[in-house]
Order: structure tokens, then C-alpha cells, then sequence
């Protein structure tokens, strides 16, 4: 298993506008495609106004395929469109399991 952290730097001020798009119009195609995600955080404190998401996959090719079926909805196309003046930047890791780690590897 890897986890997917997607990074979004918003306008300061815009993290509740931008949540509040989320559940209206963003959650639903984003679970449909992606499953529910293992976490979805705001910063108190370091970087304000940034929204975390972490997402968990089989591994890359199951990350791929489930991406692009997201990309491809409309769904999700709308809530990007209802969003796209909020966001600065964005920024994407892939987090693997370290050795001992509670979260099994990918293929395990």
C-alpha cells in the first residue's frame, strides 16, 4: 500500500469556502473514485491556509488508473471549476511505508 499526499495552498482566507465546495460538490466523485481518504487536514499552525489530503492506494498502477478515472468524471470537473480561483499551489508526495511501519507495504 502507498499513501498519496496531495497538498493545496489556498488563498488566505478561502479554507472554509473551499471545504465547504468540497462537501458540496468534490467529495462525492472524489470517494467514488479514490475511496475514502485516510485523512483530511487543515494547518493551525507552520503554513496557514493549506489543506492536506492523504489517499490511500494499492500502489502506483492502482493510483493511476483510479486518478484518471477522477480526471475524467464531471462531476468532479464542476467542483474543480467551483475551487480553481482558490488555489496558489499544490504539491504531491508519495509516502511509502517504512520498515515496521503499522501500515503493510504495497504487495503485502
Amino acid at each position: 500500500m502507498i499513501l498519496e499526499e496531495r497538498e493545496y495552498r489556498l488563498v488566505p482566507g478561502s479554507t472554509a469556502r473551499y471545504l465547504e465546495a468540497w462537501q458540496r460538490l468534490g467529495r462525492e466523485p472524489q470517494t467514488r473514485h479514490l475511496g475514502e481518504p485516510a485523512g483530511v487536514y487543515t494547518v493551525e499552525i507552520g503554513d496557514l491556509n493549506t489543506l492536506i489530503y492523504l489517499w490511500r492506494f494499492a500502489g502506483l498502477g492502482d493510483r493511476t488508473d483510479r486518478r484518471r478515472a477522477l480526471a475524467a468524471d464531471p462531476d468532479f470537473a464542476a467542483f474543480r471549476r467551483e475551487v480553481r480561483e482558490l488555489l496558489v499551489s499544490q504539491s504531491n508526495r508519495i509516502l511509502l511505508p517504512a520498515p515496521h511501519s503499522a501500515v503493510p507495504a504495497a504487495g503485502s
